[in-house]
């Protein structure tokens, strides 16, 4: 090294270049290092999860075989309903009720700040990078973490609450209330609780009866089938359950309920007489579902 104020003396920097020889590959400690902490992955802890999963299988089939899952009614277009979404969306739903999310503001209300949303939740590993694990050493993602718990809540509420109001102002029955009261009206009767489609078929009751080619010729089948199993209109076969032969009539002449023409001038166009009208309403009446194949 230089001494002293010679500046021309030559100045040498010696560093150790020697580099540590390692030991190869480090083995990890094994879960035996840390007694009563961890334990085997396989077969220990995957042999719990698969016990977990196996009885909430079991659960779900106990469920299901002890009551069928139920079917809704018939589509009926001139129902009146509020429409409803499932009870996840239900924040959204509300959410989109507010005018900075609906009108002239959707395309944000959908997309901007759902997006923003749920992308900041699809980042939130990448952004929050911290070593803190307890949450109250971590006052911003906390914040926020509450603060959407809340609003969610809050939103979710609200939009049943206004719904359960919307319902008795306007005396409407949800479809899922009148199929609890129906089962347990059936329950009571010893009848099935649920409205599975059965695998019965009714049979049509004295099929060689004249009013078979009656029912033919006055053309009834291109709507209700010539098995009178239904098409462009209802089936026919048990149609005695529901009405009798002077109801049965009633239709013939003047229609059902706005969706069905009256056909007795049709009839009469294409050659039945009154008595053979007669006679097919009677024998209509008798297609009721005692006579099971």
């Amino acid at each position: 090294m230089a001494h002293g104020d010679k500046s021309k003396e030559k100045v040498v920097y010696v560093g150790d270049s020697r580099v540590r020889k390692g030991d190869g590959f480090v083995t990890p400690p094994d879960y035996t290092a840390y007694p009563g902490k961890s334990e085997a992955f396989i077969p220990n802890f995957l042999l719990k999860e698969w016990m977990v999963g196996v009885v909430v299988l079991v659960g779900f089939l106990v469920l299901t075989i002890s009551e069928p899952a139920p079917l809704g009614f018939p589509a009926n277009p001139s129902a009146q309903v509020i429409p409803m979404p499932d009870w996840y969306f239900l924040f959204l739903y509300q959410y989109l009720k507010y005018p900075y999310a609906s009108g002239d503001f959707v395309v944000l209300g959908t997309l901007g700040i759902p997006g923003v949303a749920f992308g900041s939740l699809l980042l939130a590993p990448f952004l929050d990078r911290g070593k803190e694990r307890r949450f109250y050493k971590r006052p911003i993602a906390s914040s926020l973490m509450l603060l959407s718990i809340a609003s969610l809540v809050y939103l979710t509420n609200f939009a049943w609450t206004h719904y359960q109001h919307e319902l008795k102002a306007s005396g409407l029955k949800p479809e899922h209330i009148q199929r609890e009261e129906k089962a347990r009206e059936n329950r009571e009767k010893g009848l099935p609780t649920t409205n599975a489609v059965q695998n019965k078929e009714i049979a049509i009751v004295d099929k060689d009866d004249p009013a078979m080619e009656s029912f033919k010729k006055a053309t009834c089948i291109s709507c209700h089938g010539g098995d009178l199993k239904g098409g462009g209109g209802p089936s026919l076969r048990g149609i005695g359950d529901k009405h009798n032969k002077d109801e049965i009539l009633t239709i013939i002449k003047e229609g059902f309920n706005g969706r069905m023409q009256p056909m007795y001038d049709t009839a009469k166009a294409n050659g039945l007489s009154d008595d053979d009208i007669d006679h097919l309403a009677d024998w209509l009446a008798k297609q009721k579902a005692e006579t099971v194949k």
